[in-house]
């Protein structure tokens, strides 16, 4: 065969398989249906900017600073719990019982179900495997180990919340699948049945057994290879079954929206919400710690509930130092009274029971300065951008 068709494959079979693969046919038309979705990508509910103008400098400034990398990587061994058979054989008493794999990875025991989030098991968060963040500690437990899974939830197609490793290796169980729309694209290219994927736009659910998985909004973006625009959506989560009910955030910056999803959703008995990864030269896309403890407010609505951190000490992804965001959640936490969870990787706790709180993180890192501590740094009220109508069309990239 000659001409462009021709051209078209050879390039096409140099392409990655970790890129994943476009959207077609009836997904993309529904995609384009979506209310998120105008002028050929999908958009925040308000103005969102990856990058502020005239950081790109700064920025690489930092990242070749060699003071900056070492505060940015744990100094000594980070502890990691590694279950076994025994732990996953017993029932949690309450019902609900919540296991911490690193970064955004969870593994959620709910009312008879067990729903993995965001799963990352490869040593990096990358198309390729000998580039990109490295995992900075060992995984708890190999995927062989983990007990059967219902359902795996993805939040967006950032390397390090969709592994294609990790979910080829799902693929092989017969676990759901439930993730945002356009993203079964890159599942079914890895192997995963169309059969066991559910995609949904923000507001949607779907039930898995006793179980009503709800994609709730995000402030964020996608990107995974070439591929240019906004073309899958991002979405934070809601588990709910007949006792409890869960919240996880995937990233996100803060809005104002997630006081809509708690007087909608909640409150919850637990949330899991991003408090890593934060940058003054990226602050409307990722969450500081402080964003993160009010977003859990928010969602609460004056109910108590216990607050998970998620998206921190597994990979380097961003220019504070690595034990940063444990600190200033800790200290934001206590000052707004909100019980916070810190288990190390494979680490087990049931909300309803004894938490752990003890700052593991300390042995394996020097002294964090707390620069938040100042009274106008520690205020844990929304940004001024964040008083924008939830429902503006926007993106600006």
């Amino acid at each position: 065969m000659t001409g462009p068709h021709a051209r078209r494959k050879p390039i096409a079979a140099l392409r990655p398989a970790a890129f994943g693969a476009d959207p077609a046919g009836e997904r993309l038309a529904r995609m384009r249906r979506s209310p998120q979705f105008a002028a050929g990508q999908f958009r925040n509910p308000l103005p969102t900017r990856t990058l502020l103008p005239g950081s790109t400098r700064r920025l690489l400034l930092t990242q070749l600073s060699k003071v900056d990398r070492a505060r940015r990587a744990p100094r000594g061994h980070v502890p990691v719990h590694h279950p076994i058979a025994a732990d996953w054989a017993a029932e949690p008493a309450s019902g609900l019982r919540l296991t911490w794999m690193g970064h955004s990875s969870v593994l959620a025991e709910i009312d008879g179900h067990r729903v993995l989030f965001d799963p990352v098991w490869g040593q990096r968060c990358s198309p390729f495997p000998f580039a990109g963040p490295r995992r900075l500690h060992p995984v708890p437990l190999p995927l062989a180990e983990l007990p059967p899974v219902d359902v795996v939830v993805i939040s967006h197609d950032h390397y390090d919340h969709l592994d294609m490793p990790t979910i080829r290796a799902l693929a092989r169980t017969d676990t759901a699948f439930v993730v945002p729309l356009g993203v079964g694209a890159d599942l079914e290219h890895w192997g995963v049945p169309a059969t066991r994927i559910t995609e949904l736009d923000w507001h949607e659910s779907g039930e898995v057994g006793h179980l009503t998985l709800t994609a709730t909004p995000a402030r964020h973006f996608c990107g995974r290879g070439l591929r240019g625009g906004q073309h899958t959506l991002w979405a934070s989560w809601v588990v709910a079954g007949p006792r409890h009910r869960i919240f996880h955030s995937g990233d996100t910056g803060y809005f104002a929206e997630f006081a809509n999803i708690g007087r909608r959703y909640g409150p919850f008995d637990a949330t899991m919400i991003q408090i890593g990864a934060y940058s003054d030269f990226w602050p409307e896309i990722h969450m500081t710690p402080a964003e993160g403890v009010r977003t859990h407010l928010d969602l609460q609505g004056g109910a108590s509930g216990v607050l998970l951190p998620v998206h921190w000490a597994t990979f380097n992804l961003a220019p504070h130092p690595w034990a940063e965001p444990a600190e200033w959640t800790r200290d934001a936490a206590a000052d707004a009274g909100v019980p916070v969870a810190f288990p190390v990787p494979g680490q087990s706790f049931e909300p309803a029971g004894e938490v752990p709180v003890a700052p593991w993180w300390r042995v394996a890192c020097e002294p964090v300065d707390r620069p938040w501590r100042r009274p106008e740094a520690a205020d844990t009220r929304p940004p001024a951008s964040a008083d924008r109508a939830p429902g503006e069309l926007g993106g600006e990239r």
